[in-house]
């Protein structure tokens, strides 16, 4: 019987996680944004390229202190990685449990930021992707609804792991017969001279979001998306949505008007800390990856 050379030996100790590193640092080249990607440490990073470059018998990468660049080795296996891999990744995730990937959201999904992530996800793993909407402050991520979600404000839920997607300008939303709804533009500072609309259960703008020296006095709780909108153009107050209100326009008798002064509304891609699915993992590099490449 012939047996294994060391070489053949190397290559069977590779993982897809040394491939997946390599492919990952290969896109961004830079140990720092490819380390975040994939929710490890630089040195771990470090020691799968080496181990990889080991294996193979060959130079993947040119590093500097400044700079890291692929070699030719590195183009050609990054060229065939890029094909091979989804296909990989693909076959090997397990396809009883699940078959769609839900993503949930509580109201206005940002499809523009996501729909070219949406429509690469689907074709190279061969699931649908669902968006769920839900009322809730967590969007079903918290409860095992949904595998994502999309989360809006400052602060996110105990559990969750997040990244960072975007930040959202904000926006006024009054009434359509309000003198408000005259106006260009509002003042975050003067929002604290009117009566406020705010949704605890899915709102995105809370009142910690305003100095404690400044916040609105006259303050009206609500308990979902649907009914802070309809008490808006009822009348009863004014609320702060993210400016795709104002191209999504969700509600014929509500006004969006531009904020100044404002602090940006950060943009999540949640998953749960622990026991997130292999497809949340995958789609959720994705994101991050086309983020630090844009």
């Amino acid at each position: 019987m012939r047996g294994t050379s060391p070489g053949q030996a190397a290559i069977a100790d590779i993982g897809i996680r040394h491939l997946r590193a390599f492919l990952v640092l290969a896109e961004q080249l830079s140990f720092t944004q490819a380390a975040a990607s994939l929710y490890t440490t630089q040195p771990s990073l470090t020691r799968s390229i080496h181990r990889l470059e080991e294996a193979l018998g060959a130079r993947l990468f040119h590093r500097t202190t400044r700079t890291v660049r692929l070699s030719e080795s590195g183009v050609l296996l990054r060229e065939e990685l890029k094909e091979l891999l989804p296909r990989l990744e693909s076959a090997l995730t397990p396809r009883y449990d699940i078959q769609t990937l839900r993503i949930g959201f509580s109201w206005l999904f940002p499809d523009e930021l996501l729909q070219d992530t949406i429509v690469g996800f689907e074709r190279a793993y061969g699931v649908a992707v669902d968006l769920v909407r839900r009322d809730e402050r967590c969007a079903g991520v918290d409860e095992g609804a949904v595998q994502l979600a999309v989360l809006r404000g400052r602060q996110v839920a105990r559990g969750l792991r997040t990244v960072r997607i975007a930040q959202e300008e904000r926006v006024a939303a009054v009434a359509r017969r309000s003198p408000l709804a005259r106006r260009r533009s509002l003042a975050w500072s003067e929002l604290a001279e009117h009566p406020m609309l705010i949704n605890t259960v899915s709102g995105a703008t809370q009142l910690r979001d305003w100095p404690e020296e400044a916040r609105p006095g006259n303050v009206t709780l609500c308990g979902g998306f649907a009914e802070w909108l309809e008490l808006i153009a009822a009348g009863h107050g004014i609320g702060v949505v993210p400016e795709l209100a104002l191209r999504r326009n969700p509600h014929p008798g509500v006004r969006f008007v531009p904020l100044t002064g404002a602090p940006p509304m950060p943009l999540w891609l949640a998953r749960p800390s622990t026991g997130a699915h292999p497809l949340a993992l995958r789609f959720m590099e994705r994101v991050v990856g086309i983020r630090q490449a844009a």
